[in-house]
């Protein structure tokens, strides 16, 4: 007779493992994870877990490629209904900002401490990371192609950007101080200076 144990190890797959591997880490963060806290959360053997990843390292790494995937899917799909160039980068600035409960932002942020430690980590977020930025600075390069934009150095422009919302959104999530209302302002403001636009074009 095969028990319910039995069958749950064979039915378990590697994308079941990364959705309860994202959801424990934004619950406990990176440090304070381990592979059987996984396993728990899905009934099924550490051996399992170490049957599909190999490593502690190896399975976190792929769980936030998995998180930030998703965000990045929802990304593409977004910008591809995009009126024009400025309405991109409208879209864009928006959906790196944290909005609800900020749940991709919490295992954002743990990674990026992570990272400083796990070279696997550290090797996922900078190819993930990447892609955000490559997506904005496309989104400014065609503004300029296009004449709404005035913008020397589309990279750069969205380096900046980038980097101004990571900071920002870190403070939105650490404390009250600054609203999420606030952070959408001064964002807008910086991205209506970089691309030679008024801030109200961009809202």
């Amino acid at each position: 007779m095969v028990t319910p144990m039995a069958r749950r190890k064979v039915e378990v797959r590697r994308e079941e493992i990364l959705a309860a591997a994202e959801a424990e880490v934004a619950k406990r963060g990176f440090a304070h994870t381990r592979v059987a806290d996984v396993a728990s959360a899905l009934g099924v053997s550490t051996a399992l877990v170490f049957y599909h990843f190999g490593t502690k390292e190896k399975l976190f790494a792929a769980a936030l490629e998995y998180a930030v995937n998703r965000d990045l899917a929802r990304l593409d799909l977004t910008v591809s209904k995009a009126t024009g160039p400025v309405d991109g980068v409208r879209r864009v600035l928006a959906m790196y900002s944290p909005a609800g409960d900020a749940y991709g932002w919490t295992v954002w942020v743990d990674a990026w401490a992570e990272s400083l430690r796990e070279p696997e980590m550290r090797s996922m977020y900078l190819r993930l990371d990447s892609r955000w930025k490559d997506v904005l600075s496309e989104q400014i390069r065609a503004g300029v192609t296009a004449g709404v934009f005035q913008c020397a150095d589309p990279d750069a422009s969205a380096w900046r950007l980038s980097a101004l919302l990571d900071g920002l959104a870190v403070q939105v999530m650490m404390h009250g101080k600054l609203t999420r209302k606030k952070l959408r302002e001064w964002v807008l403001s910086a991205a209506a200076h970089e691309l030679g636009v008024t801030p109200e074009s961009l809202a």
